[in-house]
């Protein structure tokens, strides 16, 4: 089964509205993850390090609310571009089909690869402006 979960960028402030969201729905953090986590051949700078690369609060719906910080040299999250649709799939096939339908007309932001975090992931934003990310996670 399918499952899309929001996704959420922010200005520097991720920790800050995660702890605030916590607060409000309940919960223990499934995922946190920061820049340094990131392989060293990944360009970061320094003052970076302790951004949110990734954090994941998982919901009594079986939803997760899923958010990251964006580093000032990838551009700042701003309205349109702070929320994503992410999708989690159930096999690599079933990621390539939505992937290349979704992104029909779209604009390819990063190509479907295997990550170093364990999943086969890619993301666009599709011709409607709407930006989604597809996920399926190989490695347990």
């Amino acid at each position: 089964m399918l499952q899309i979960n929001p996704y959420l960028s922010f200005n520097g402030n991720c920790r800050e509205a995660f702890e605030f969201y916590r607060s409000v729905f309940g919960g223990e953090f499934a995922t946190i993850a920061l820049f340094k986590d990131i392989p060293t051949e990944m360009k970061r700078s320094e003052s970076e390090d302790e951004l949110i690369m990734h954090i994941s609060l998982p919901l009594d719906s079986g939803t997760n609310l899923m958010g990251c910080d964006v580093p000032e040299s990838y551009g700042q999250a701003k309205f349109g571009t702070s929320v994503h649709l992410s999708i989690n799939t159930q096999s690599k096939e079933e990621t390539e089909k939505l992937f290349n339908g979704l992104s029909e007309g779209g604009k390819n932001i990063m190509p479907l690869a295997n990550s170093f975090w364990g999943a086969y992931f890619g993301m666009f934003t599709d011709k409607f402006g709407i930006q989604w990310m597809i996920s399926y996670e190989y490695k347990s």
